[in-house]
């Protein structure tokens, strides 16, 4: 069905235009129903230089031309839908738009006969409407995970954003409290890349959205408080025939149920991970929750050193069990289109060459001496865009004409950053 097809079936008033800049930044245009047959044919136009797709006020007009198959009526605003779709200018692609960059890539392992599947865990924290502190207030214990009490508490924020989910039909299966006050996560069934990241997005629009409309704040920042758990966004990873009806990670003789192929793919992972890491934490506040000291609940649950092993959470890559993968170095500033983007090149680079993962490490990486000798992730934003700019495969796979826009803008905005002169370097050097 075409737009103007599905806003009648849905009695849609207006379509919300959308599209996803390199930093992430969700960008719309709403677009009346009466609209929506001339925008499906001719797009929705932006000023690309208003964005942060690297482009300047001299360049024409992109314009978003919709995919109808990401048309979502949004549950908690009925009369509107969302879509997304693909940036053009000059009716070409926009190579280094990142909805662009992945189905480059989804295409890419199609030709090869792969379908990769993804779910993603995005963790965030519930706080005041100022933002400064967590909005329960009897939110208070040391290890807060799976608390009853507290969870149902914010029934009425999680309540309602899980029945969006389910009438959007992605089948969500279950929510809880996380390691952090304040801190939820909340999951739906895992679909192939591409459709993963279009609701990904969608999901973190929601989440800001409906906790707006009790008078709340959400945030997905990685770190947003030193005592408290980071905000994670494990993947969990698996390869499929081209007709995604086989998963081709799954083996029945290994002792943790995963096939050749799927230990190649986590080969490519870890071969590239201080390079991945300018993508899947990609803000100055990512290496905050990266290197962070102990927390209050006694553990930071996020990976500094790249490694694998089974059923432990201290690792950068954990296989709960057969036919998939667990990663969990990215955070909840990722970008969903990127985040899967480089998943899926570094995987792929993986199997191509047939790179072996390793030793598997069973210990745990945050005691262990064995731990110590472990490659370390970057430490710090400029270290991981080093990382990303010297590692020429990948910068390959994810195009030449993206990874120079990419890594000008975070440049910049570490520069930004290390401009700055915090309260604390303050305290700490006026009178040295």
């Amino acid at each position: 069905m075409n737009l103007n097809e599905l806003c009648k079936k849905h009695g849609t008033q207006f379509v919300l235009v959308a599209f996803v800049d390199l930093f992430g930044v969700a960008r719309s245009k709403l677009v009346p129903a009466s609209a929506a047959e001339i925008t499906e044919s001719g797009g929705a136009a932006f000023a690309g230089f208003a964005t942060h797709l690297d482009l300047t006020p001299a360049h024409p007009d992109i314009f978003v031309m919709p995919d109808p198959t990401t048309f979502t009526p949004l549950p908690w605003q009925p009369d509107v839908a969302w879509v997304t779709g693909d940036v053009i200018m000059d009716k070409a692609p926009i190579a280094h738009a990142p909805r662009n960059l992945l189905k480059r890539l989804v295409a890419r392992a199609e030709n090869l006969g792969y379908v990769m599947k993804t779910g993603v865990e995005a963790e965030f924290f519930l706080l005041n409407k100022v933002g400064d502190r967590v909005a329960d207030s009897r939110d208070v214990q040391a290890k807060p995970c799976y608390d009853q009490i507290a969870l149902m508490r914010n029934y009425g924020v999680i309540g309602q954003i899980c029945n969006a989910m389910e009438a959007m039909g992605w089948k969500p299966y279950q929510n809880d409290h996380e390691d952090g006050n304040g801190q939820f996560e909340m999951n739906w069934l895992y679909s192939d890349a591409l459709t993963t990241a279009d609701r990904h997005v969608l999901f973190k629009i929601m989440v800001r959205t409906v906790a707006e409309k009790n008078d709340l704040r959400a945030t997905f920042m990685p770190k947003p408080f030193r005592e408290f758990t980071g905000n994670g966004c494990h993947v969990h990873v698996s390869m499929w025939d081209k007709g995604g009806k086989r998963n081709l990670f799954e083996s029945a003789s290994d002792e943790m149920g995963l096939s050749e192929l799927a230990y190649h793919f986590m080969g490519g992972v870890l071969h590239h991970a201080k390079a991945l890491s300018a993508l899947t934490n990609p803000t100055v506040n990512s290496y905050k929750r990266l290197n962070a000291t102990t927390t209050l609940s006694g553990a930071t649950w996020s990976p500094n050193r790249v490694s694998y092993t089974g059923n432990n959470r201290t690792h950068m890559v954990r296989i709960p069990d057969g036919g998939r993968f667990e990663f969990r170095l990215a955070d909840g500033s990722a970008n969903p289109y990127l985040l899967q983007a480089g998943l899926l090149a570094a995987g792929l680079h993986g199997i191509e060459a047939k790179l072996a993962p390793g030793k598997r490490i069973d210990v745990n990486m945050y005691e262990s001496e064995e731990a110590a000798r472990a490659e370390r992730l970057p430490g710090n934003l400029l270290d991981a865009l080093r990382a990303l700019e010297s590692d020429q495969v990948l910068g390959e796979a994810l195009g030449t004409e993206f990874v120079a826009s990419y890594l000008k803008l975070r440049t910049q905005d570490w520069n930004r950053y290390m401009g700055d002169v915090s309260d604390w370097e303050r305290a700490q050097t006026l009178d040295c």
